[in-house]
């Protein structure tokens, strides 16, 4: 059941109250939105390479069942059930913590942008105001880079969960034959998905390296 639009207007607020709640406590024990921000782009990163290895993992399973001769279909159907939901935890992970970058850094850019107009000194203000677009100009670039590897995960985990359908419904030695001609196909998805991911992760270091060192 849908929420009425006033119950989902104070679920924003309330939301957004916790947010800002969290960060004004760890800005009191010197933990500041930048630092949070790095926190969570090296999380968002290392969990791509995570995702990026549960993939590979998915397709070496996948692999090692179409080759096989006589297999035991059942326990087939179950070892790639057990990858696909595992490939699909990976990227909810990824996707969560992506969310959480966006989060922080609007938070941050936010702030920044306000803190633009508390400036007397005008050469001090015009640095700032410089920094804050070079700054944000890389985080839009990597952000754009993490979503487009986000995209990518799901024709791989489309791909995973109907094959994996067909074999739950056709357990015999005709559907390893229909799996065996899907397997190209979901290789250069996951091929494709790996570059992206490697370009992402690209981004966020060099985003972290901005950050930090300026």
């Amino acid at each position: 059941m849908s929420l009425p639009r006033p119950s989902l207007i104070l679920l924003a607020l309330t939301l957004t109250g916790c947010a800002s709640a969290y960060y004004g406590t760890m800005e009191k024990v010197g933990y500041h939105k930048r630092d949070i921000l790095v926190d969570r782009v090296e999380a968002a990163r290392d969990a791509q390479s995570e995702a990026q290895q549960q993939f590979k993992s998915a397709l070496e399973q996948f692999g090692s069942v179409i080759q096989l001769e006589q297999t035991d279909l059942e326990q087939a159907y179950e070892r790639l059930n057990d990858e696909y939901e595992e490939s699909q935890a990976a990227a909810e992970t990824v996707s969560k913590r992506i969310d959480k970058v966006e989060s922080v850094a609007d938070a941050l850019f936010d702030e920044w942008q306000d803190e633009l107009g508390l400036y007397h000194n005008q050469q001090l203000k015009a640095a700032s105001a410089r920094k804050l677009h070079t700054t944000r100009r890389h985080y839009q670039d990597m952000l754009k880079a993490m979503r487009r590897a986000e995209r990518s995960m799901q024709p791989v985990l489309d791909s995973l969960r109907d094959n994996v359908l067909f074999l739950k419904h056709n357990l015999n030695a005709q559907a390893i034959g229909s799996l065996r001609g899907e397997f190209s196909s979901l290789k250069l998805d996951i091929k494709r998905l790996i570059e992206r991911m490697n370009r992402s992760i690209e981004h966020s270091n060099r985003f972290i390296e901005t950050l930090q060192h300026g």
